[in-house]
């Protein structure tokens, strides 16, 4: 019984994790197109600075999750691990 919920656990975190990456990633990318497509109603103009950068900043937190899983993928590799010590991502033996 006591591997059964250990199993369970493990499926939860990984329906968890593939529904934030698989469906919320694309979700804030859309976001971000959405938000430098707002202008005033019937005008040309460009998107205000306000949506300006709430789309480059969902576009930058998009391009840091794509490289931080790259930088997994080739730690992985290497056979080092990916480590946040300090707040900033460094490859440690593993």
């Amino acid at each position: 019984m006591h591997t059964l919920a250990l199993e369970l656990q493990a499926i939860w975190r990984i329906l968890l994790i593939s529904l934030l990456l698989g469906a919320g990633l694309p979700a804030l990318f859309a976001l971000g197109i959405r938000a430098l497509a707002l202008t005033p109603e019937g005008s040309d103009s460009p998107a205000s600075p306000g949506a300006r950068v709430l789309g480059y900043t969902c576009f930058a937190v998009v391009v840091l999750v794509v490289l931080l899983g790259i930088a997994l993928i080739v730690a992985s590799g290497f056979g080092q691990k990916l480590e946040f010590s300090g707040g900033l991502p460094s490859f440690q033996p593993k």
